[in-house]
């Protein structure tokens, strides 16, 4: 075989393997529960925001199928990007606890309200909004302009009752369907 013939073939393999990558990717995204992503409603203080979230309800995901006691934990590095650890127990809150680390630039100065965000290196990168957040920084929504992904954060594991649906009520008032949510259990 012609060397050209085996460079030709191995290009043909690399782009019909990331060209499979990527229909499975696109496959496996969970659907659409909101259709016209609002822009964030407020600015975000970014050193307010950093620190430990729990996450109360998410739109279900693949890379988080099933877990539960889930916390985001954001930290700013020496180069002013922004440090995630996320971690979540896999088969109940009293499993085995797994992590994934990510980084983070904020993608818009003006409001610090949307960020980039990789946790699989810089190939790829996601959209992260803070939709909304408490004036106290004691909750926070989270989405992504695509319409699949919205997360519901606070930073008590267990809070009333009564914050959970005052934020199952505004996810609706973003135009989320708040039935397609995943509530989280906490330890």
């Amino acid at each position: 075989m012609k060397q050209s013939t085996a460079i030709t073939i191995a290009t043909g393999v690399a782009a019909a393997a990331i060209g499979s990558l990527f229909l499975y990717s696109r496959a496996t995204r969970p659907p659409v529960i909101n259709s016209a992503v609002p822009e964030p409603a407020k600015s975000v203080e970014l050193a307010r925001y950093l620190g430990k979230w729990f996450e109360l309800a998410r739109h279900e995901n693949r890379f988080q199928k099933g877990l539960d006691a889930v916390t985001a934990e954001y930290a700013l590095d020496e180069d002013n990007r922004i440090r995630i650890v996320n971690s979540g127990i896999q088969s109940g809150p009293e499993g085995a606890r797994s992590a994934i680390e990510g980084r983070a630039i904020i993608a818009d100065e003006a409001t610090n309200a949307k960020l980039k965000v990789s946790f699989f290196g810089p190939l790829y990168t996601g959209d992260y909004w803070v939709l909304d957040h408490g004036d106290d920084y004691e909750w926070s929504i989270v989405g992504e302009p695509g319409g699949r992904y919205l997360w519901l954060l606070s930073r008590d594991p267990k809070p009333a009752p009564a914050l959970l649906e005052a934020l199952l009520e505004r996810v609706e008032a973003l135009g989320y369907d708040r039935w397609a949510l995943r509530i989280t259990r906490q330890r």
